[in-house]
């Protein structure tokens, strides 16, 4: 098993940056993909992107591609989501999952953080 804890949401105008980090609780936690998802108000959970278990392979989501940057640092057990150039449509509850192998299918990921909030305003 793996407990994951999202951080570094806030508040932020358009065309900013903020880097979210999402700490994992374990020793297996190198054998995880992963994933970045987000739910706005009123929406569907949606794929952010995700990173395989040692870094070599990443997925983004269209919306966010040449924008946000997925990385990993499993000496620290953390999986960091870099967001730059913030639009107002990014605002959403963002989680990071677990699970084993790479995929873009929320329903896949076994394990959940709790969400971090991230609010872009004009």
């Amino acid at each position: 098993q793996v407990q994951l804890v999202e951080s570094g949401g806030g508040l932020v105008q358009a065309g900013g940056s903020l880097r979210l980090s999402c700490a994992a609780s374990g020793r297996t936690f190198s054998r995880y993909t992963i994933g970045w998802f987000r739910q706005a108000p009123g929406k569907e959970r949606e794929f952010v992107a995700a990173i395989s278990r040692n870094g070599d392979n990443t997925l983004y989501a269209d919306s966010v591609k040449g924008r946000f940057t997925i990385s990993r640092d499993n000496a620290k057990n953390t999986v960091y989501l870099q967001m730059n150039s913030l639009k107002l449509e990014d605002t959403a509850v963002y989680y990071c999952a677990a699970r084993i192998g790479v995929t873009t299918a929320d329903r896949l990921y076994s394990f959940w953080g709790q969400g971090t909030q991230v609010t872009v305003s004009s």
